[in-house]
């Protein structure tokens, strides 16, 4: 194995691994937003769904412009201080005596997440030209750990809890998670390496290349964003959704939710590498396989038995959730790598901002139910409509299609 090799082999782990972080952040409060309810003292749950959605609008705002940074700076340190903000942000949230306090935390945790996915992205897409969805379905397998262990270590932290603490047992594991974030960001600045010199010399002058050179790729990399926004939107709602219909139609514990939303995200740990490595050679097509698949168990989910709930969200995790390393493989190579920073960041701005006000969405959604929100049936329109989304943003692909021609014809001039 050269010295290269075993650079980027290292690199892959780490950048892995702060994956795992940024989305144990996001997802962590998913079946405590009950407790938090109660500890808060919320009218309803749409102030707890509230929180996360904040703190996604604070992750997904400041996106572009840490792609800036990203295309310029070291993205190391982009990355380290990235996850000491994150958990800096979580551990204050813990603490938090009041609503107005708990939203400054999520804010400060989202912050410091963004400048995760505008460096790393473009960090591997420059390492891996030629197998860049493989690679970035490696990292993914990070996120596919972190969405794991987010939901069902608070769920089962918080429950084993709540006899001894109350409503407050929610914020034990959220103060955990923050520590041990804190304990990783070190880590990560002391052991990961530094950029080369090169990589800094040409990061240095890339933001004097435009984006895009004419406004008709502006707009078809607009148009493509914001169908894509449409997935993100059904997928983070398949995990605040999901956790309130379980709760309150079928009666889940908080622990066993947390377990059940679990399951949507750890399939993905094999499918995430597996369909980055195949849609290498076919990245159209095979995204477009994994979401339609996806969109029949989504509509399907509210319809199966109790007993199966666990069954149909591993087969929903392992075909969606496959989707965002192809998506993004196709992304970085429809771009030049002196502006792919600065690309990411803006496309997840645009479908990620949106996409995840599906937190906030769910949660107002299952207040106007009613009494409807205790039974089964009173989901099906959430659930179609979710499944809709993802049949819609589909048509993301052709833009993104069009974007990586154009490229490769420049390429080759």
């Amino acid at each position: 194995m050269t010295t290269d090799t075993r650079h980027k082999t290292r690199a892959l782990w780490m950048v892995g691994a702060l994956h795992a972080f940024t989305h144990i952040y996001h997802v962590a409060l998913l079946p405590l937003y009950l407790l938090m309810q109660r500890d808060f003292g919320f009218a309803n749950v749409g102030h707890a769904t509230a929180l996360v959605t904040v703190m996604m609008i604070a992750y997904f705002l400041p996106s572009y412009f840490l792609g800036i940074l990203a295309d310029r700076v070291s993205r190391k340190k982009l990355l380290a201080w990235g996850l000491l903000i994150n958990a800096l942000g979580f551990t204050a949230l813990s603490f938090a005596p009041n609503y107005p306090c708990a939203l400054a935390a999520v804010i400060v945790a989202g912050m410091g997440g963004s400048c995760y996915h505008p460096a790393a992205t473009a960090m591997i897409a420059r390492m891996y030209p030629n197998n860049t969805g493989r690679a970035l379905g490696f990292i993914g397998m990070g996120a596919s750990v972190g969405f794991f262990i987010g939901p069902i270590y608070a769920g089962w932290r918080a429950g084993a809890l709540e006899a001894t603490l109350g409503a407050a047992a929610w914020r034990r594991p959220v103060l955990e998670f923050g520590l041990l974030g804190i304990v990783a960001a070190i880590l990560f600045a002391w052991l990961a390496d530094e950029e080369k010199p090169s990589q800094k010399t040409r990061n240095a002058d890339a933001p004097a290349q435009k984006v895009f050179p004419t406004s008709a790729l502006w707009i078809v990399f607009m148009a493509s964003a914001f169908a894509f926004c449409l997935r993100d939107f059904a997928g983070t709602s398949m995990g605040s959704l999901g956790s309130l219909f379980l709760q309150q139609a079928h009666g889940y514990s908080i622990a066993f939710t947390g377990v059940v939303i679990s399951c949507i995200f750890l399939p993905s740990a094999i499918s995430n590498p597996l369909f980055g490595h195949l849609s290498d050679g076919g990245r159209k097509r095979w995204t477009a396989s994994v979401l339609l698949i996806a969109t029949v168990l989504i509509a399907v989910f509210p319809h199966v038995p109790k007993s199966w709930a666990i069954p149909t969200l591993l087969l929903y995790g392992f075909f969606f959730m496959a989707s965002y390393p192809m998506v993004e493989a196709m992304l970085m190579e429809s771009v030049p790598d002196a502006v792919r920073g600065r690309v990411f960041g803006l496309f997840i701005t645009i479908g990620g901002l949106l996409g995840n006000l599906s937190h906030w969405i769910a949660g107002d959604a299952v207040k106007r139910l009613g009494k409807s929100a205790e039974t089964i049936e009173g989901y099906f329109p959430l659930y179609y409509g979710m499944a809709a989304f993802v049949v819609i943003s589909l048509l993301g692909l052709i833009g993104l299609n069009t974007l990586r021609k154009r490229e490769r014809l420049e390429a080759t001039k």
